[in-house]
């Protein structure tokens, strides 16, 4: 019975995969293999770190920061240093997976061999939850998750991560930023920082997608 339930999920998973992997266009190429580098990250991080630094004196923002970076951290190497190797789950796109001549793949690009769990989404909702969890301000909150879910499904989109595959990492990032946050109020007091100019960090973000969608524009 567990058996069953277990290949009814993996079959599921794959179907569901399939049919988002499947809902390709030429703007949708260039703009979640854009979305998904890690060049579009620099200006997110650099509005964080100045509205840390508008809002908090240096010892607090080298504290958050120390705090941002332990969670990126722990999302990253939980994923794929601890968990990839034992599970050992091929990726769509790998080419001795059965399902790989279904795939949709931008510019023909394959990933590394393992997918479970997803690095690209361990790292969003990992920074995601922190950024929830310093500023507490709704709109952020809210900006901030989407990015994380559109990072995570540019994963999708380029045939490397099955839906499980983000679930998964995302549960990872929200918990080792819940637990850097425990020991960053715990070890300096620090429950929250001033959420004055957190709008920056929404309209660098926004900036980014303009950006890149005029990219794709051009180019798709």
């Amino acid at each position: 019975m567990t058996s069953e339930l277990f290949q009814s999920l993996m079959e599921t998973d794959q179907n569901v995969f399939l049919y988002l992997n499947g809902l390709y266009t030429d703007f949708g190429d260039y703009f979640m293999s854009t979305f998904s580098g890690k060049i579009i990250w620099v200006p997110m991080y650099a509005s964080v770190l100045y509205v840390l630094l508008k809002n908090a004196n240096w010892k607090e923002t080298l504290c958050c920061l120390i705090a941002i970076a332990l969670t990126i951290t722990f999302a990253d190497q939980m994923c794929a240093t601890v968990i990839r190797p034992v599970v050992a789950r091929l990726r769509p796109c790998s080419p001795d997976n059965p399902i790989s001549e279904l795939v949709h793949l931008v510019n023909g690009k394959r990933s590394g061999s393992f997918s479970f769990p997803s690095c690209h989404a361990s790292n969003s909702f990992g920074l995601a939850f922190m950024l929830m969890y310093l500023f507490r301000n709704r709109r952020l909150t809210l900006f901030i998750m989407l990015w994380a879910v559109v990072n995570s499904y540019s994963r999708i989109y380029l045939g490397v991560h099955y839906p499980t595959d983000l679930l998964a990492g995302a549960s990872i990032g929200a918990v080792g930023a819940t637990l850097m946050y425990f020991l960053l109020r715990q070890l300096t007091g620090i429950k929250r920082v001033s959420d004055k100019q957190a709008s920056v960090i929404i309209y660098t973000g926004l900036l980014t997608i303009l950006g890149i969608s005029v990219y794709a524009l051009i180019y798709g």
